[in-house]
């Protein structure tokens, strides 16, 4: 009888054994395909070629994948516009980045209904459908950020309508008395595209933008970055207020700030 106890203890502990032996085994599979605990930055796209895009992915450890594509008259055929993840986010190795390219030929999209949707939603439609938010026009009205009405180069745009792909759109929304201030972003290092984005996402607008001599062409301005900014960081400002920048492709200006 004892012998078949220690028989039976022997067989649970060495059960025991196994079943924690085949749990650190799952959980060391499962964090090592899901790289748990790990991050990377993911790198800024914009601008490079699509081969040049994968290599840059390659040595970052993570993906790319066109998604989308817009029509920009001054920049490159076929080179980055605009990712996601944005520049500079944390995200898991092996990541998929998707980016957005600037198509050789402009293609038309049909325009969303955007009326009486919030500024947060009107903006990620308009990105879906690749085209740009522009300038952001306040007005008077009971709720704060909500989509009045929208134009493309001073014309009333509607749903429905044909528009050509990488158009920028100038949005009229409502502001509530009581609910009208903001506070500025920081713009220092960020690119252009990048500066408008963080811009937009607090209710302001892109202000008079100046170019240090060394950016002299469209390439460059696209590469250029943020150095001075009219106002600095924390600033309170109305809802639909200006922010100027300066941009230089010297990243050693950083420092000045």
């Amino acid at each position: 009888m004892a012998i078949k106890h220690k028989w039976i203890v022997g067989n649970l502990i060495g059960a025991a054994v196994f079943v924690g032996l085949l749990a650190a085994a799952a959980s060391f599979g499962l964090s090592a395909i899901t790289h748990h605990g790990k991050s990377v930055s993911a790198p800024d796209f914009t601008n490079m070629t699509l081969s040049q895009a994968q290599e840059a992915a390659q040595q970052a450890g993570v993906n790319v994948k066109v998604t989308d594509s817009v029509f920009v008259k001054r920049l490159q055929g076929g080179v980055v516009y605009r990712q996601q993840p944005k520049p500079g986010a944390t995200v898991k190795p092996g990541r998929s980045i998707f980016l957005t390219v600037n198509s050789i030929v402009p293609r038309k999209v049909v325009f969303p209904n955007l009326y009486g949707y919030s500024l947060t939603e009107a903006r990620a439609e308009l990105r879906n459908r690749g085209l740009n938010t522009g300038r952001l026009n306040y007005v008077k009205d009971i709720a704060t950020n909500n989509v009045l009405s929208v134009s493309c180069d001073g014309i009333t745009v509607e749903a429905g309508d044909l528009v050509v792909s990488g158009s920028t759109i100038d949005l009229t929304v409502g502001v509530n008395k009581d609910d009208n201030q903001t506070l500025v972003p920081n713009l220092t290092g960020k690119k252009y595209i990048q500066a408008v984005d963080l811009l937009h996402d607090r209710g302001l607008n892109m202000g008079k933008v100046r170019f240090d001599d060394d950016v002299r062409s469209y390439a460059d301005s696209v590469n250029a970055v943020v150095w001075k900014q009219s106002d600095a960081p924390g600033t309170s400002k109305s809802l639909g207020s200006e922010v100027g920048l300066r941009l230089t492709l010297d990243t050693s200006k950083l420092q000045e700030n």
